[in-house]
């Protein structure tokens, strides 16, 4: 595979963006009452901002693409929704780095039997005993994140 270097820091700077708003969602429910009430507040200022730069980039979605949709194209919303809720009510318990360990964790699980599968229309990528690897890596990255 060849891959381009901006791409993957952009992608690093997004999972650092990631990782900041976990505490950043944390500290507004504390401040607002509830984890769901601070994910509700944050998909609102979020959605907001896309709307500005989907304006400000004149996009236009494609309608009949849209219809041909399957129905579980829609639901990443959903999968965002359980991340914030889950990281606002996580790090004041947990910390920061155990609940984006924890998360890091589980996404490293999930994308594993998803490229397996091919789930979703991606391309399959078979598992491999240097992919099992690496996410035994971050299991035992967690429990290092634990215990010490």
């Amino acid at each position: 595979m060849n891959f381009s270097w901006l791409p993957m820091l952009l992608l690093i700077l997004a999972g650092g963006a990631t990782a900041m708003q976990a505490p950043t969602n944390a500290r507004l429910a504390a401040g607002v009452g509830s984890p769901v009430n601070a994910a509700f507040i944050s998909f609102a200022v979020g959605a907001t901002a896309l709307g500005l730069l989907a304006a400000v980039l004149n996009t236009r979605p494609d309608m009949a693409s849209v219809k041909a949709l399957p129905a579980w194209a829609w639901m990443g919303g959903l999968y965002g929704c359980m991340f914030v809720v889950a990281a606002a009510w996580g790090v004041p318990r947990l910390g920061a780095a155990l609940v984006i360990t924890l998360m890091v964790a589980g996404q490293l699980l999930s994308g594993l039997a998803i490229d397996h599968l091919g789930a979703f229309g991606v391309p399959k990528h078979p598992m491999s005993m240097g992919r099992l690897a690496g996410v035994t890596l971050v299991f035992l990255g967690v429990l290092l994140v634990r215990r010490f």
